[in-house]
């Protein structure tokens, strides 16, 4: 059993899935799992805690409504499109549904993540250039607050 990835087989899965209308594809083998999940797409399981969180925030003291917006696959994040660039957003900021938040590079393909809702970035969760999972929180998005 080899430790070596496959990128051949990684790139047919993702091939795969970008050619179909599947939101989300997992495949598993002994010896890799790989899943690919459309930006902006549901999740399979139809509330998974993660993707769907939302609290008030006891610090923020008016009892806004946060929401947590989390990484749709697997690789590292970025606040700007390029190093010289200026964050996508900070926080504090008013964003649109469908506005660039960040961008998550995966298998060398930087992948836009945009806002599923609008509202105000309250926190950003995760610093620039670091390894994020699928799932995992990266801002809380205060989706009380209009643009």
């Amino acid at each position: 059993m080899s430790d070596r990835i496959d990128f051949d087989q990684v790139r047919e899965v993702i091939r795969i899935a970008a050619e179909s209308d599947l939101n989300e594809l997992e495949v598993e083998s002994p010896t890799l799992k790989v899943r690919v999940k459309k930006a902006g797409a549901d999740p399979l399981p139809p509330a998974a805690p993660a993707a769907t969180a939302a609290s008030a925030d006891p610090g923020a003291g008016g009892g806004d409504r946060l929401e947590t917006v989390t990484a749709p696959m697997v690789g590292t994040f970025y606040r700007a499109g390029s190093p010289e660039a200026l964050p996508f957003v900070r926080e504090g900021d008013l964003v649109d549904e469908g506005q660039v938040i960040c961008v998550i590079e995966a298998m060398k393909l930087f992948n836009e993540i945009q806002a599923e809702k609008g509202g105000r970035i309250a926190r950003v969760l995760v610093d620039n250039a670091s390894p994020v999972e699928y799932g995992q929180p990266l801002f809380l998005l205060d989706t009380t607050a209009r643009v």
